[in-house]
């Protein structure tokens, strides 16, 4: 889940393929459908409209007076990681899987490519107008004239992946979170270590600068949110705040809230001093009994597919279609549910082969073009027991 937050609304993107556009006051949410997978970025444009980008490897423009999209910009040959908005509103930034960095006008035209990573972008930050700032799998922080289309030169060599940033140019600093838990910030000049936020807890998944600009938030893979005020880079909150699973994304919604995001259905408005109240969604996704109690077929189940799929027709948002009545049914079947071209025109018929077969090869080989996550099940007797579990709880 990604998210982005004013005081009266928020927009999440989750791995439902739905951006949700939620009025803060009363929880209520309207959905936006486009995207064909996963969503994994979202970012306001002024004056009334989103952008958000995902797994599908697009980027898509909203109307949200409208909850319609108004352009779909392709061209990234990988997952969309990030976007960014510039501060004056007329372009748009995009991180992505394949290397590349895509700059984009407002009216959903691309101006030009940016190369340099060695690895996946998977950051990207407006220092203002004209400097745009990046981060990557290959470790490196690097600024981007925007007018010109070149490299300025590299912030930053951390040594492993950087996954998020933070900017603020007034103060003249710009932060960065990476997946061995590193948590930095330099100064826009010169690259110098401003404070060293590192907390022992790994991955750094979400960064946020309040409003203001007196605070950063830090999520992080174990569940944690600390706060820091910028004045002396100090700690003035640090809490466990998913109740399973990582903070995904952070965005403040004022000067004392934040909308914190993870795996579960729900995300939290999460106060400055590290309270919090879930307000935006309700259904949580709990194990049907402790995992060291479960046969190995519902534990597979649970780690493997329920993330994405319900066992039973009952309509509950997940990125997959349900799994009921799975037996016996044709690849594509599920009326109302958005497959990929290449399922859906698929002549598989799902047996206990078939779903074999889908787990073994994975389903990027058994079903070239699915949108199903990269997935393979490579123990034979795994295999065996989730197929059992399903055809139990199945039909």
């Amino acid at each position: 889940m990604a998210a982005a937050a004013t005081a009266t609304v928020a927009l999440t993107a989750s791995f439902d393929n739905s951006v949700g556009l939620w009025t803060l006051a009363d929880g209520s949410v309207r959905w936006l459908e486009g995207h064909r997978a996963a969503v994994k970025a979202v970012a306001f444009l002024p004056p009334d409209g989103a952008v958000s980008a995902g797994d599908d490897f697009a980027v898509i423009l909203w109307d949200l007076a409208a909850a319609t999209p108004t352009h779909r910009l392709e061209g990234h040959q990988g997952s969309v990681a990030d976007v960014a908005v510039s501060p004056d509103g007329t372009r748009i930034a995009s991180a992505g899987w394949d290397g590349k960095i895509g700059l984009w006008r407002t009216d959903g035209t691309l101006e030009r490519w940016l190369t340099g990573h060695d690895g996946a972008v998977n950051a990207v930050a407006f220092v203002d107008d004209a400097t745009l700032a990046s981060a990557s799998a290959d470790g490196s922080l690097r600024l981007w004239s925007v007018e010109e289309g070149a490299e300025r030169g590299v912030l930053a060599r951390h040594g492993f992946a950087i996954n998020v940033l933070a900017v603020d140019r007034a103060a003249g600093w710009i932060a960065y979170g990476a997946v061995d838990g590193g948590t930095r910030v330099l100064a826009l000049a010169d690259g110098a270590t401003l404070a060293d936020l590192t907390a022992g807890r790994r991955p750094i998944l979400a960064l946020a600068r309040s409003p203001d600009g007196a605070d950063l938030a830090i999520g992080d893979g174990e569940g944690h949110v600390m706060v820091v005020e910028t004045a002396g880079w100090t700690t003035v909150a640090d809490s466990l705040v998913a109740a399973r699973g990582p903070v995904w994304a952070l965005s403040f919604s004022d000067g004392a809230h934040l909308v914190a995001g993870g795996i579960d259905d729900s995300a939290a408005i999460v106060a400055r001093a590290g309270t919090q109240a879930p307000v935006l969604g309700t259904v949580q996704r709990p194990f049907l009994v402790p995992p060291a109690e479960m046969d190995n077929g519902e534990r597979q189940f649970q780690r493997k597919c329920s993330v994405c799929h319900t066992l039973t027709g009952d309509g509950e948002r997940r990125a997959g279609p349900t799994l009921a009545g799975i037996f016996g049914r044709r690849a594509g079947a599920v009326a109302g549910y958005r497959y990929s071209d290449m399922l859906a025109a698929s002549d598989i018929v799902w047996t206990a082969d078939s779903l074999g077969a889908l787990f073994d090869l994975g389903p990027e080989h058994y079903v070239p073009g699915s949108n199903m996550p990269m997935q393979r099940i490579t123990d034979a007797g795994d295999r065996h027991d989730l197929i059992e579990f399903l055809r139990q709880h199945t039909e």
